[in-house]
């Protein structure tokens, strides 16, 4: 090969490496001019998710679920809760899900939402009705966070989705699954109690809900604590009605003390909490998608319904 001949591609090379060096400039000069409005000012650039490879479609981050327990002193809640997020996890990869609590356990809510920052967040109370802590305690945890954008949610009762989790959690302890002769049957749905009125409707609800699932079996509130009636006393009113195979639904979403003390008044089958089961799962995701769409649960369409009534 004669020296002319080999010249000829090293003197091509500076040009092929200009146009693209060209073309890459015009690329992002044009990029760079799709951000700017025709007055001159420079649009909002996209926001991306976390670990967006470049040049991928852009996409919004979802506000954060911020799961509101109460808290105890029993080492297995936590245990619970923390599964009972692995399975919301499960169901939303991708979802930043966080636990906050009300009382004796961190992390302690206040500090779960300092951690958000200025971000968006969804407050789902891991509560089974409408009381103080979800009227009040909530809120004001929420109110503390001024940068934090917060939505609260509803409480995940009454709804059907509870009802799912009582009737599991009912058969696992023994419930028999097929209807049979229910006429010396009942159930005890055993709850935390309270001194608002709106708890007591809305466990009373969950009971009327429960009982259309067994088939009609009588299901009787009863608390652990601040009304009545008592467990004990619940199924001694069962027993002088002839009712003896007396079963106890743990209305709690975790253990504690008052789940271990209404699963000891049981004369018979005795469920576990509502825990980590799969329904539970769908609940928080149910409650979190609600509150982004502003819609509202059954009890508050009621209650609205009612005051454009009598407006």
């Amino acid at each position: 090969m004669t020296e002319s001949a080999s010249a000829q591609p090293r003197e091509s090379l500076p040009l092929d490496s200009t146009a693209q060096l060209l073309t890459r400039i015009t690329a992002q000069l044009g990029a760079q001019l799709s951000h700017v409005s025709l007055n001159g000012t420079r649009r909002p650039m996209p926001h991306r998710t976390g670990g967006s490879a470049p040049g991928s479609a852009a996409t919004t981050r979802a506000p954060a679920l911020v799961a509101v327990a109460h808290g105890s002193r029993d080492p297995q809640a936590l245990r619970t809760v923390m599964k009972l997020l692995d399975r919301v996890r499960e169901l939303r990869p991708g979802l930043d899900v966080r636990l906050g609590h009300i009382e004796l356990n961190e992390p302690l809510l206040p500090a779960s939402l300092s951690g958000l920052g200025s971000a968006d967040a969804v407050l789902v109370p891991l509560l089974l009705g409408r009381g103080h802590h979800v009227k009040r305690d909530i809120p004001a945890a929420a109110a503390a966070a001024p940068a934090l954008r917060a939505t609260i949610a509803a409480p995940l009762g009454p709804h059907p989705l509870l009802v799912e989790a009582l009737y599991g959690r009912l058969v696992e302890a023994g419930w028999p699954a097929e209807e049979g002769d229910s006429r010396g049957s009942a159930v005890v749905l055993a709850a935390a109690g309270s001194r608002d009125p709106d708890s007591a409707a809305d466990t009373r609800h969950t009971a009327r809900m429960l009982s259309e699932r067994l088939g009609g079996v009588p299901v009787v509130p009863a608390y652990a604590s601040a009304t009545a009636p008592t467990v004990p006393v619940a199924v001694r009113a069962l027993a002088a009605r002839g009712r003896h195979r007396v079963a106890v639904a743990s209305y709690f979403t975790a253990p504690g003390r008052f789940a271990t003390a209404a699963a000891a008044a049981a004369p018979g089958t005795a469920a576990a909490p509502l825990g980590a089961h799969p329904a539970m799962a769908r609940l928080l995701l149910h409650r979190y998608d609600q509150a982004l769409t502003g819609a509202l649960p059954a009890h508050e369409v009621a209650k609205n319904d009612h005051l454009l009534a009598s407006a």
